[in-house]
């Protein structure tokens, strides 16, 4: 297909979408300077104070910044009817400049079983270096880490005194102290390892694309929503955007790169006339290639909160008159050193466990957070205290992303499918017992706190079912949109190269063939890191 505009708009790869895994693509590529690389963003230029200041992540929630695109999912059975609130970051750096900045890769199992399910090169042993090369942990090099690697991992610099008092209970709840859930194993209580330097946020962006903006074969284009991947026959050829508000075109010559996360990299495929042939032409789409796992097979870590007011500790966060003045000094303090309250990443500690002694490896995750967080902190809540989450890692359900329409501005159909499955409801419930049988240990007891009411009146299974049904939601981690297998319902091959098509790769969480046990960012990173060498690779054998 010939496209207008000469080899201004001429690149070897184009990728789509910086967050994540875009900005480890367009830095790892543009080390060549043989290569010409693009990069598209929707959002901006990730500048605002509130995303490089850790506890900004407070704000950007209720913030009306235009850095989150804010989805909601399709009404959710599983939730008592509800719709779902699904944030992903809408700037550079994507939803790793708007998270909660806890670095966690999974369980080995997680990546064994990928590799099991027909994607050879995928199992822990083979993925750990990729991890290992993204990551500079400031505790230094072991079997498990890396040091000198963009990504900054670090402890966190001012932790709240009472993260440490929830590890206690954890530990007095019979958990053990797990020091490092990235290391021999992920089972036990602990601080979370965060993606910070120097007490700021160090997001994909900051860790991987800045230092490589100043290069001549790089353009990033911001403010640029990709709307369609350009085809010959069945070979990606390039992507057409739009950029205040006028249609763009540019062209790969080797290949196009999708990484715009696991609910839209599938919606610009069926966009391009690559997914679901029913589907497609439904919305009046002619269809290049009919590929029917495209949006299937989404799934997510459902999670419930339990909030505890603690009106009297004035070290955890809240809005009260000695909290704002307390808030002045922290402000301070952060601008002249870089250090103190706000370098928080509000979930500073937690734990993996188990439902029951039955399950064979962890399948709960607890973040402790250092206030009371109503909504997705989107509710504005007065007075001190704090909550607990607890997520499934392994959820049974699966759900989907289809097209609302065939207009590249509207968002697409999510439906996570929730609880869809009885036994995700079944373990959560486990887990919330579990929970409350933490927060009641003497050391956290001891501070006095009482569980809000919505929460503490639900006492047998039951009760908590509905309770759960009626709060749960996302912890923001969706994958597996565009699964990753050998299977006629799968998406990309083990290179992450689509089914059917030349020139195309998907590389992002929406590969993903099964969730892994904990926060889903480092292993983004990961992702995107292998698909580098299977990149160069690819390009040597060309």
């Amino acid at each position: 297909m010939d496209l207008p505009g000469g080899e201004d708009n001429l690149f070897d790869y184009v990728v789509v979408g910086g967050g994540s895994a875009g900005c480890v693509l367009a830095a790892r590529l543009s080390q060549d300077p043989t290569l010409r690389v693009a990069l598209l963003e929707a959002g901006g230029a990730d500048t605002s104070v509130l995303i490089h200041c850790p506890a900004g992540l407070a704000l950007m929630a209720k913030s009306k910044l235009d850095i989150n695109w804010r989805f909601q999912t399709e009404p959710q059975p599983g939730l008592a009817g509800r719709r779902g609130y699904q944030p992903r970051g809408k700037v550079l750096g994507g939803s790793s400049s708007v998270n909660a900045m806890v670095y966690i890769r999974g369980q080995r199992q997680d990546y064994d079983a990928w590799a099991a399910a027909g994607n050879p090169g995928w199992s822990y042993d083979e993925v750990l270096p990729y991890f290992k090369r993204a990551e500079h942990n400031e505790r230094g090099a072991d079997a498990f880490h890396g040091s000198g690697g963009p990504l900054n991992v670090m402890d966190l610099r001012s932790p709240n005194r009472y993260s440490e008092v929830f590890v206690q209970a954890a530990v007095q709840a019979g958990l053990a102290r797990n020091p490092d859930f990235n290391g021999a194993q992920q089972e036990g209580a602990g601080m979370y390892q965060v993606t910070h330097r120097n007490g700021e946020r160090c997001s994909a962006a900051k860790a991987y694309l800045s230092p490589a903006l100043g290069r001549p074969n790089l353009r990033v284009f911001t403010g640029s929503k990709a709307t369609r991947i350009l085809t010959d026959g069945r070979r990606a050829c390039g992507v057409s955007f739009l950029q205040d508000g006028v249609e763009r075109q540019v062209r790969a010559r080797r290949e196009v790169l999708l990484s715009a996360g696991a609910i839209q990299s599938p919606q610009l495929l069926m966009l391009s006339g690559i997914g679901p042939g029913a589907e497609l032409q439904h919305h009046g789409i002619g269809v290049v290639h009919d590929l029917p796992g495209v949006g299937q097979a989404l799934h997510d870590h459902p999670d419930v909160v339990q909030v505890m007011d603690a009106p009297r500790l004035k070290d955890f966060f809240g809005l009260s008159f000695s909290g704002a003045w307390r808030a002045v000094g922290a402000i301070r303090q952060w601008r002249q050193s870089r250090s103190g309250p706000l370098t928080t990443n509000f979930a500073e500690a937690g734990a993996f466990l188990r439902s029951s002694p039955a399950q064979p490896r962890p399948d709960l995750q607890l973040h402790f957070v250092i206030a009371k967080l109503l909504d997705h902190g989107r509710k504005t809540v007065l007075g001190h205290g704090y909550s607990c989450h607890v997520c499934l890692l392994d959820p049974a359900s699966r759900g989907s992303i289809s097209l609302a329409s065939a207009d590249p501005l509207a968002a697409p159909r999510i439906d996570p499918n929730f609880l869809g499955d009885p036994g995700d409801l079944q373990r959560l419930v486990e887990g919330f017992k579990r929970m409350r049988e933490i927060i009641g240990q003497p050391a956290l007891a001891a501070l006095g706190a009482r569980e809000l009411a919505a929460s503490a009146a639900a006492r047998d299974d039951a009760a908590i079912a509905a309770f759960i049904r009626s709060h749960a939601d996302t912890i923001y981690h969706p994958v597996g949109s565009c699964r990753m297998g050998p299977g006629s319902a799968d998406v990309v091959d083990a290179e992450l190269r689509v089914h059917g098509m030349q020139g195309l790769r998907v590389v992002d969480a929406s590969v993903m063939p099964q969730i892994v046990a904990g926060n889903t960012n480092a292993p983004t990173i990961m992702i995107a890191e292998k698909a580098v060498d299977l990149l160069r690779s690819a390009a040597v054998m060309a």
